[in-house]
C-alpha cells in the first residue's frame, strides 16, 4: 500500500561511528539475549513490516518505509535504541505536511541527528574535505548514512566491510585499482595488516589528498606500518625502507618541513612518487627492470636530462655494506674510527696541556 503520510519516517540516521559515545557493537545485542524487538519498536514494526509501505516524495520519487525486525536486531543499535530516539515526533500520530523534496534531501537532513550521540565524531566530520563540499552545495557527498548505513549498522572498523559499503560506491575507479595492488590483494585474502582507504585517509575527518601538506605528510603514513618492526616481521619486510628513507635528502627535507604551512608542491620526492598511490607494487614481483625505470622516470621529472645511470647514486633503501655500496661502506667506516681517534687526540692533547701548565706553576 501507498502511505498517505506526508511526514518522512524511514531510514533512521543514527549510526555507529567509531569512539561515538553510547555505539554498541553487534555483539552486545547477542550478549543482552535479545532476539525479538523491544515492545516499543515492534509497535513501530506493526505497520513498518509492510514491504509494500513507501513515501512519495515532492519529486515523485517512492521512499520505502519498510523495516526489516531481523536486519534491525543484527546490527549495533539493535535492542539498545528505540524508534523515537532516531525518529522524533512519531511517538503518538504522525504530523501531517512535514516532508522533503528529494530522497537526498532527506538524507541530508538526517545527518544532525546522529550527533545526538556521536557528537565528537561529527564535529570530525566538519573538518572533513567531504563537508567542504557539501557546505557548497554539492549534495553527492557521503553523509553518515550513506557509508554506515541505516537500520543495518555493522561494525566499521571491519575493513572489507568498509571498503565495498562506503568508499569504493562514491570511488569505484579508485577501488578497482586498489584491489588490483599489493595492498588490495592482501586484504582480499583476509591479511588486516594492510591499510585500507580510512588507515591513510581517516574515517571521518579526511583531508583533501591533493593539497601539497598531504602530499608532503604522506611519508608519515607509510612509515606507521614500514617503520614498525612487530607488523612487518611475519612478511619479512625490513622497516630499514623507513630509517633509509628519513636519512637520505628528500626525506631530511620532508621530515623538517611544516604540512600545515604548506602551499605548494616541494619539490621533494616521497614514497608515493616511486611506489605509487593505490597501484602500489611489490618491487619484489615487478618484471625485471620496471621499478629502476620507474625511479628513473621519477628523477627526471626534477632533474632534466638526467642520464639512465642517475638513480645508481641513491643507495635506494640499503644500508651500505660490503654487498651494497662497499666504497660507501669503507669510506663511513673509516671516518666512524678515524674522527672518534682525531676528538680523543684533541681531548688528550688539551689535557696534557693543562696539565703542563699546572706543573709549571
Amino acid at each position: 500500500m501507498k502511505s498517505t503520510w506526508r511526514s518522512i519516517l524511514a531510514l533512521p540516521a543514527l549510526l555507529l561511528l567509531a569512539g561515538g559515545a553510547g555505539a554498541q557493537t553487534p555483539e552486545s545485542t547477542e550478549s543482552s539475549g535479545l532476539t525479538e524487538p523491544p515492545e516499543a519498536v515492534a509497535y513501530c514494526l506493526m505497520c513498518h513490516s509492510d514491504e509494500s509501505m513507501v513515501l512519495e516524495l515532492e519529486d515523485g520519487e517512492e521512499m520505502s518505509l519498510f523495516v526489516d525486525a531481523e536486519t534491525y536486531m543484527a546490527s549495533s543499535h539493535g535492542g539498545d535504541l528505540f524508534c523515537t530516539d532516531c525518529h522524533e515526533g512519531y511517538d503518538d500520530e504522525h504530523p501531517v505536511g512535514a516532508t522533503f523534496p528529494s530522497r537526498r534531501e532527506y538524507e541530508i537532513a538526517s545527518y544532525e541527528t546522529c550527533k545526538k550521540c556521536h557528537f565528537d565524531t561529527y564535529n570530525r566530520t566538519l573538518e572533513s574535505v567531504h563537508y567542504e563540499y557539501l557546505a557548497a552545495g554539492v549534495d553527492i557527498v557521503p553523509v553518515c548514512t550513506d557509508c554506515h548505513g541505516t537500520h543495518d549498522i555493522a561494525d566499521p572498523h571491519q575493513k572489507q566491510a568498509m571498503m565495498s559499503r562506503s568508499c569504493a560506491e562514491c570511488h569505484p575507479d579508485v577501488f578497482e585499482v586498489y584491489s588490483q595492488s599489493v595492498h588490495g590483494r592482501a586484504l582480499a585474502e583476509d591479511i588486516a595488516d594492510v591499510p585500507a582507504c580510512a588507515d591513510c585517509h581517516t574515517a571521518h575527518s579526511i583531508e583533501d589528498p591533493t593539497t601539497a601538506g598531504f602530499h608532503l605528510a604522506s611519508p608519515e603514513l607509510c612509515i606507521r606500518c614500514h617503520g614498525d618492526e612487530e607488523r612487518m616481521a611475519p612478511y619479512g619486510i625490513p622497516t630499514e625502507v623507513a630509517s633509509t628513507y628519513l636519512a637520505d635528502f628528500h626525506g631530511v627535507t620532508a621530515s623538517l618541513a611544516d604540512p600545515s604551512e604548506v602551499k605548494e608542491r616541494h619539490l621533494v620526492v616521497t614514497c608515493v612518487e616511486c611506489h605509487g598511490y593505490h597501484d602500489i607494487a611489490s618491487p619484489a614481483l615487478m618484471p625485471p627492470g620496471a621499478m629502476k625505470a620507474r625511479v628513473q622516470e621519477v628523477c627526471q621529472s626534477c632533474h632534466e636530462g638526467a642520464a639512465s645511470d642517475f638513480p645508481a647514486a641513491w643507495l635506494s633503501h640499503f644500508r651500505p655494506s660490503l654487498r651494497h655500496a662497499p666504497l660507501v661502506f669503507l669510506v663511513e667506516l673509516f671516518y666512524k674510527i678515524f674522527i672518534p681517534f682525531v676528538v680523543l687526540g684533541l681531548i688528550l692533547q688539551v689535557m696534557l696541556h693543562l696539565y703542563r701548565i699546572a706543573m709549571s706553576r
